[in-house]
């Protein structure tokens, strides 16, 4: 079989040294977004040169801006967003808490009970002839291991909603400089976030890892079993945050439109819109807070599904620590590739026109997903060894060094393929959205159906990557192939959060132009930046929804195998109402989570309304909105509407598992992973397709979008519509559903053991 190249003393090194090198990068990155000043002090003499010799007292000359009255506003409205953001986080956390308090305590009882609470040693799952540690020791680390990781999660959506919001008017004055350096400030910001989240994640797991090996010694079985409620932890939160946050950004953006664009006929983000702050706050807590735990709990649940098949192989039986860690290497590997790459966006190459925004940001992923195969294929090469066993259903299956890479680069390619085709399906540069945005013409009925069709049009292509991807890396490793296929697809994380979160920090950084009354001029780039934003936040979630497919079908293998269970034979009854139930559970948790951006909507628009109507002056520019009510509705909206879709994906699995037992469990991980992918697909790229149509008449670019437009023409109001209905469509259901199928899989797994001994119990009657 051969050892690894690489010593385990070097593992020891290079997996925190590379967490280090991450966290330190994202300071520095921050540390340059800082040196921005939002202040009105200036130096008066007519030497003093700013960043990179550019004088900004002649810039803002040439740009007509010498009031520096402007400067204080869009410091003050920053302050107001932040305010906002951080006020919602932390109420929503607070409730969150009580969940994982409450949560926690469930995991200990039911996992201790797996052996009636003794404290003496069993014989192993998979070796009967060996002793392992006891069920409670499971439940006490799986315990720790759950806090852990929600922690985790929620130091990395509040992480990066505080960079979001430090940068968002920060954006806004570089742009008066060029476009340039608008966009090195955002996409530097996003980096911040990126970088913190990816190297956070890895660091906390590594140490997580070491701390609990003193306890479990040579039990790695029990070790890794233990470490599965990091993934848990971490996708319990991204539920409530993508979920809280998607219905607080989508109430508020849907409020903001339908009364201010549609019938005040008054521009996006005008400061005489009572919703336009807690339209901006919610870019930051759903976008950037949401996406970042998503994205953290997919990266937390594929290392823990690896790392799970691979404790029961021969990694795992013959202790080979290297090999064992391999897909923490792997994410190792990737933040040195990302922070190479992120050079090629703020330092090898300067952007000096708008038409070359979006091609940089694409080169973002073309760059890092070359290099991270050149990258996993050194690692393949010095971290494993030649031949080796895999588990495979309860045999051992020999797989070579060489196809364990290919596994990985099969995930990492099919990445690159969503996240392009995503592109061609959501950009306005391509004749899908040209051709939503034509149909505007005979009005909304139209932009609709043409909106609809491209959603589910556009699923055929990924689904086929994924296909691929599954074929291949289960041919080659089994189960544990398709985990690093899915760590595959994450390893490029920091960059894809970079992208992701330049978007809603350029979004933000508009609307404060707007609020702040500056120049047209200033508006048209910070829209430049936002079409590109908009593009590549449908790249990212593309990315999030095809890991979600590859991450859940990892942990159902692994949940297969620690519930003990030797086939899924569909045409068995117990699993077959498993499988037609778990299919339904997406259009059951879409309807919730779309209702409540309607209930939340519906009040926002009647606040809006009232404020219109009674405050005399409002339309004139004269007296100012009432923006706090705005902002106390969404809030309170979004934190009572987010507990019922919550409580049907943590709820069901331990439904199903106790009165079911694991079979039809298996059938309904198994449907709820089928129809989960497709409607998540389908409904973030409709949103996405809408909303560009609508920003291509707006912008009238070229003679075909003249046409259509201008602003207040019929078809840009029904424009207008179709991108209202797909709001919730791609930031609230469609982003919330890769949540779903992730976090009921982990779930799964983690309470295996207890489904395994105790489960079923309608089927014992």
């Amino acid at each position: 079989m051969g050892a690894a190249i690489l010593p385990d003393l070097g593992t020891e090194i290079l997996i925190p040294v590379c967490a280090v090198i991450g966290i330190a990068f994202a300071l520095f990155q921050w540390l340059l977004v800082s040196k921005v000043k939002l202040s009105a002090a200036r130096d008066a003499s007519p030497n003093a040169a700013g960043k990179n010799g550019y004088n900004d007292y002649l810039i803002e000359e040439e740009e007509g801006i010498n009031d520096h009255n402007v400067v204080m506003k869009c410091a003050e409205i920053q302050n107001a967003i932040s305010e906002g953001a951080t006020s919602f986080l932390f109420t929503e956390y607070k409730y969150v808490g009580i969940f994982m308090v409450a949560f926690t305590v469930l995991i200990f009882l039911f996992l201790g009970s797996v052996e009636g609470f003794s404290t003496s040693h069993q014989p192993c799952t998979y070796d009967q002839t060996k002793m392992c540690k006891p069920a409670l020791a499971t439940a006490l680390f799986s315990t720790i291991s759950f806090l852990l990781g929600g922690i985790t999660s929620v130091i990395s959506g509040f992480l990066g909603m505080k960079i979001a919001t430090y940068a968002n008017a920060r954006t806004t004055l570089e742009a008066r400089k060029g476009v340039g350096k608008a966009f090195i400030v955002a996409f530097r910001s996003g980096a911040v976030m990126g970088f913190l989240l990816a190297a956070n994640g890895l660091l906390v797991l590594y140490i997580t890892i070491n701390l609990f090996k003193i306890y479990y010694g040579d039990d790695w079985g029990g070790l890794f079993e233990a470490i599965t409620g990091y993934g848990l932890g971490g996708s319990s939160m991204a539920l409530f945050g993508r979920v809280g946050g998607g219905i607080y950004t989508k109430a508020a953006d849907v409020g903001a439109d339908l009364v201010g664009k549609v019938e005040r006929n008054i521009p996006e983000d005008d400061p005489r819109n009572p919703a336009v702050i807690a339209d901006n706050v919610g870019d930051n807590v759903g976008d950037i807070a949401g996406m970042g735990s998503d994205l953290f709990g997919s990266y937390a649940e594929s290392s823990c599904a690896a790392l799970v098949v691979a404790s029961i192989s021969s990694f795992g039986v013959n202790h080979e620590f290297t090999a064992m860690l391999f897909p923490l290497i792997i994410s190792s590997v990737g933040i040195l590739v990302c922070l190479l790459t992120t050079l090629f966006a703020t330092d090898f190459f300067e952007i000096k026109a708008v038409k070359e925004i979006e091609p940089a940001l694409k080169k973002q992923l073309i760059i890092s997903t070359v290099f991270m195969t050149i990258g996993v294929a050194i690692v393949s090469w010095i971290a494993l060894p030649s031949s080796f066993t895999i588990f495979n259903f309860g045999v051992q299956k020999v797989v070579k060094n060489w196809q364990l890479f290919l596994c990985v680069a099969v995930g990492l390619w099919a990445g690159l393929i969503i996240g392009f085709v995503t592109e061609y399906y959501t950009s306005n540069a391509y004749s899908p959205v040209q051709d939503v945005a034509d149909s505007c013409r005979t009005g909304a009925a139209t932009n609709v159906i043409f909106g609809l069709a491209l959603g589910y049009k556009s699923v055929i292509i990924p689904i086929f990557a994924i296909a691929v991807s599954i074929f291949v890396s289960f041919s080659f490793a089994a189960m544990y192939g398709i985990a690093v296929a899915a760590l595959g697809m994450l390893s490029t994380i920091a960059t894809g959060l970079a992208i992701d979160a330049y978007g809603p920090i350029s979004d933000n950084a508009g609307g404060i132009a707007e609020m702040a009354g500056m120049s047209h001029r200033i508006r048209e780039r910070t829209d430049a930046l936002d079409a590109a934003g908009n593009t590549t936040a449908a790249i990212g979630k593309g990315f999030a929804i095809g890991s979600a497919a590859l991450v859940s079908l990892a942990l159902f293998g692994a949940f297969v195998s620690r519930a003990a269970i030797s086939t899924v034979d569909v045409l068995t009854p117990k699993v077959f109402i498993g499988l037609i139930v778990g299919a339904m559970l997406p259009y059951w948790f879409s309807a919730m989570t779309m209702k409540s951006v309607g209930s939340a909507a519906l009040k926002m628009v009647e606040e809006v309304r009232r404020q219109f109507n009674t405050i005399p002056g409002l339309m004139e520019g004269t007296a100012k909105p009432d923006y706090a009510t705005c902002v106390k509705i969404s809030t309170d909206a979004s934190i009572k509407e987010m507990v019922p879709p919550g409580a049907l994906v943590m709820l069901t699995p331990l439904i199903v598992g106790i009165f079911f037992g694991v079979e039809t469990l298996s059938g309904v991980l198994a449907g709820s992973l089928v129809s989960g992918v497709q409607i998540a697909i389908s409904a973030s790229n409709t949103g996405g397709a809408w909303d560009n149509a609508k920003k291509y008449i707006e912008a009238g670019a070229s003679e075909h979008a003249r046409s259509l437009g201008p602003k207040g023409s019929d078809p840009h109001k029904a424009a207008v519509i179709g991108d209202t209905i797909g709001d919730p469509l791609k930031d609230t259901s469609g982003p919330s559903l890769n949540i779903l199928i992730k976090l009921m899989a982990v779930e799964s797994l983690v309470f295996a053991p207890f489904f395994a001994t105790h489960g079923g119990l309608l089927f014992k009657i």
